[in-house]
């Protein structure tokens, strides 16, 4: 069995989770990010970092040239990061279409070209109100059809789907991890804004892990 792995890394604090547990865990991870035109590239920067310093193996991917086929997302198109609590209805404005689908898929066959049986991403409980894409029957059916889309099977691992981002800090925390080595906001300004719901949902976090997020954040 490859002892390699595919972490669809994007430079947040989910990811970079999943990437020390896959590392725990005693696999090799061949780290995979990808630039879809997001607004908050610097997470890019803040990914391509940490695997230089763990001298992890870690491919960037252009993919915008997609985004003219995925309009209407705050994240990629000209519409306003919207504030307030990651569940609001108004969050929605951040899904981008089909957008996870899209990176398990090239995910899954870069596994398939390098000889390893495992795609990790980092969904979660806290994701489920907001992004199809991160609910347990997603994971589960794209998992199935991992399992037949090539003539090597694709497992994909989801560690953190049943917790929330408090339970994914804390096993951060307990792996002795520096969360300063992540990016979050959505708005993608020198400092975090502290408004948007991805800092919002950090922040709480931090606060129910009795912590301080060492990102420096706007004033408010």
């Amino acid at each position: 069995m490859s002892d390699k792995a595919v972490i669809i890394y994007s430079g947040g604090m989910d990811s970079f989770t999943v990437l020390h547990h896959a590392l725990s865990k005693g696999l090799k991870p061949c780290a995979l990010s990808f630039d879809y035109g997001q607004r908050h590239s610097k997470e890019l920067k803040y990914a391509e970092n940490v695997c230089r310093t763990l001298n992890i193996e870690h491919t960037l991917v252009d993919i915008t040239s997609i985004n003219q086929l995925l309009a209407g997302s705050s994240l990629t198109s000209d519409i306003p990061i919207p504030e307030g609590h990651y569940e609001e209805p108004s969050m929605q404005s951040t899904v981008v279409p089909n957008r996870n689908m899209i990176l398990l898929s090239l995910a899954i066959g870069h596994a398939v070209s390098i000889g390893a049986n495992k795609v990790f991403y980092g969904a979660h409980s806290g994701d489920h109100a907001i992004y199809p894409d991160c609910r347990p029957e997603f994971v589960k059916k794209m998992n199935d059809v991992s399992q037949i889309a090539n003539y090597d099977a694709v497992d994909i691992c989801t560690p953190y789907l049943s917790n929330d981002k408090g339970e994914i800090l804390a096993d951060g925390l307990r792996m002795g991890l520096d969360y300063s080595q992540t990016w979050t906001c959505y708005n993608g300004r020198e400092l975090a804004c502290g408004q948007c719901g991805a800092c919002q949902e950090r922040l709480e976090a931090f606060e129910v892990n009795g912590k301080t997020d060492p990102l420096e954040y706007e004033a408010s």
